[in-house]
């Protein structure tokens, strides 16, 4: 029988937070041991870092030129002939995911045999004027049904009072911890080893909605973290470090300076979060051998996108800082047929389209040809993989900070498309993005060359960005291109 898959996502996790990485606080031992055991990739990236366009390429394989999703937007329809899901339910498999899709209509299975759905807080969904009945978040969303049914039929999970976009707030898990969204996408994928079709592999997405906010960490995590000293955020030279309008006093602030109490608080939430999602990835592991499917099981786990978390004195992600635009990607492969350079460490650039074609190189499944990502594979074995693309590009469309961005893993090139500011980062000597090299004199030859490089990316494109010779300032950015709309 061909190998199971299980593909674990979570939602706004930065890629440093691994202390496999080096991360000086972070504890995360059942994802270190993975990346032990298997290969991980040191710069992989979310090319639009936000849940929507990260999760198209997820499940698409497609660059966002092609699946068309370049900026975040709720309510347009998912329609993709060909998705990573019903590639594998095409091929045999037993499909199931638990947890977090983001695609609309909100119950599109996308493929999947079946989806046990938490999105989380969607705005167009708790507004009931802006949806139909079966896209009523008390209708469409099985967490909050199922934590009516176990908490009391009052139970919402706002009943805390945190934002679903706050990163400066937190507080602990204000119910039983076995209620939390965390140990429900557990129990859930656990119930689906129970009742699978064991005459067909399976292919599992197990996708948490934390360590996204709100920060509510189980009581016992959060302990992990207080009275420590919590790493300080990197200000580089280029930040705006006077929040003139104060913006830092709202919960769900973009930027600005935060009471440094209420900062320390919400990162150790974060980390707490992290440690509680590791914490349960043990539980399903265990799981796993308990139901005699551990050793046939391929496992990947990544991020749509990071947290920047008071990095430059932003917040949330959508921006190109490598806080929002980097996430973990690992791959394990207990069952020896891969063969994996076990404890590799992969430093080549990879982005979330190649996730797809990955886990079908590694299943025996045929990749289609709408797919734009390539599989790792290659780069995860002894002696391999030294022909790889030479950069990614990513971008977000989001009002006067729109911008798009290129990088090897080892510089990365900005253009801001409304204003023309450049920035450009040796991240090799720099990974914290401190210092703007964009203005320097003897950088211009390798502006050049990066700009050269966005200006061949963005020809023929809709928004006018360039004339194949130069970019042009100030076209209007938008969130979906046209073939979506």
């Amino acid at each position: 029988m061909k190998p199971n898959v299980l593909l674990i996502t979570v939602d706004q996790m930065r890629g440093d937070c691994l202390h496999y990485l080096g991360h000086p606080v972070i504890q995360t031992p059942n994802l270190d041991n993975l990346a032990r055991g298997g290969v991980t990739f040191t710069n992989a990236y979310t090319a639009t870092p936000s849940c929507v366009p990260a999760r198209a390429a997820m499940m698409t394989g497609m660059k966002q030129r092609n699946h068309g999703r370049v900026g975040y937007k709720d309510k347009v329809p998912w329609n993709y002939e060909h998705t990573l899901a019903g590639e594998f339910a095409g091929a045999g498999y037993h499909t199931q995911c638990i947890g977090k899709m983001h695609v609309y209509p909100t119950r599109n299975l996308c493929g999947f045999h079946n989806v046990v759905l938490h999105d989380g807080y969607m705005h167009y969904n708790r507004d009931r004027s802006a949806t139909t009945p079966l896209g009523w978040w008390d209708q469409c969303d099985d967490y909050v049904n199922w934590l009516r049914d176990k908490a009391g039929a009052r139970h919402d999970i706002m009943d805390h009072g945190l934002d679903c976009n706050s990163s400066t707030v937190a507080r602990p898990w204000h119910l039983d911890e076995s209620l939390h969204p965390t140990n429900w996408a557990v129990t859930q994928s656990i119930d689906f080893l129970r009742r699978r079709d064991p005459s067909k592999p399976f292919f599992l997405w197990t996708s948490f909605v934390r360590p996204h906010p709100p920060l509510d960490p189980p009581q016992a995590f959060l302990d992990l973290y207080e009275g420590i000293e919590l790493p300080q955020p990197p200000i580089g030279d280029w930040a705006d470090i006077h929040d003139r309008n104060r913006e830092g006093l709202s919960p769900t602030t973009f930027r600005g300076i935060v009471h440094e109490r209420m900062r320390q608080k919400a990162l150790a939430a974060y980390y707490a979060l992290i440690t509680h999602i590791d914490n349960q990835i043990g539980r399903l592991l265990n799981a796993l051998f308990e139901y005699g499917v551990r050793k046939n099981t391929i496992i990947m786990f990544t991020s749509d996108h990071g947290d920047l978390m008071g990095d430059h004195c932003l917040y949330q992600k959508r921006l190109p800082y490598e806080g929002s635009a980097k996430v973990p990607f690992l791959l394990n492969d207990p069952t020896g047929t891969l063969g994996l350079e076990t404890g590799k460490m992969v430093d080549q650039v990879v982005e979330l389209q190649d996730m797809m074609p990955t886990l079908l190189h590694s299943a025996g499944i045929a990749i289609p040809n709408s797919v734009d990502g390539m599989s790792v594979l290659p780069l995860s074995k002894s002696g391999e993989g030294s022909e790889w693309r030479p950069f990614i590009h990513g971008e977000h469309a989001m009002d006067e900070l729109s911008y798009h961005y290129l990088t090897d893993g080892k510089q990365k090139y900005i253009w801001f498309s409304q204003t023309g500011e450049e920035q450009l980062f040796n991240l090799t000597e720099d990974p914290q993005e401190l210092s703007n090299l964009a203005n320097k004199p003897h950088h211009q030859e390798l502006m050049g060359m990066w700009r050269s490089r966005l200006i061949g990316e963005l020809q023929g494109r809709e928004e006018g960005y360039t004339d194949g010779i130069k970019l042009i300032i100030g076209q209007t950015p938008q969130a979906c291109l046209s073939p979506l709309m």
